[in-house]
């Protein structure tokens, strides 16, 4: 192997790995878990199954995203937590940065489903082209890009906007979600 050892890489790529996680998952605790996991599957693994030259943070969100998928499947087999008093108890608030705008979005995007707020992640906030994020997930470019124009225009629909109205948002990742310039194919 030339160049660069991946594994002196992995620690760059772990706040998107987790803002990724937080996204899906929708609990901090639960994506620092999922995150962990993920490094140990990628440090374990790198030497055999990650082919140098690829793209290592496309593979990394692609273990991440099993995981999360892996996850849920064995909860569904899992007794829940009906009334969410313990998962509550578990779940770190984010800081709120006083703009009413944010909260109103984070309230919309978590009405979504997983499929569209994933692409949306992987296209807008993580800045994958379309063709990555749908090897990542497995499904066929015009899947994703379905997926992502689906849930930009539920966004809208959530938040009353309308096509020539600007949201002001602070974070330049989740304007990306919102808007079409975050997923245009590199």
């Amino acid at each position: 192997m030339s160049g660069k050892n991946p594994k002196d890489e992995l620690v760059g790529h772990i706040p998107a790995l987790r803002a990724f996680a937080i996204s899906l998952t929708r609990n901090g605790s639960l994506a620092d878990d999922m995150v962990q996991d993920t490094l140990v599957k990628a440090w374990t693994n790198i030497d055999t199954k990650f082919k140098p030259g690829t793209n290592l943070r496309a593979w990394l969100f692609t273990i991440l995203r099993n995981t999360y998928y892996s996850n849920r499947r064995k909860a569904k087999r899992e007794v829940e937590d009906v009334d969410n008093v313990f998962t509550e108890s578990l779940a770190v608030k984010p800081s709120h940065d006083g703009h009413l705008q944010m909260a109103d979005f984070r309230r919309a995007f978590v009405q979504l489903p997983d499929e569209q707020r994933e692409a949306l992640i992987l296209v807008g906030a993580s800045g994958f082209t379309y063709e990555e994020a749908a090897s990542m997930c497995n499904v066929a470019v015009g899947t994703i890009k379905s997926r992502a124009n689906r849930g930009r225009a539920r966004l809208s629909q959530l938040l009353h906007m309308r096509d020539d109205e600007a949201m002001e948002l602070t974070d330049e990742a989740t304007l990306a979600v919102i808007t079409a310039s975050g997923s245009t194919s590199r």
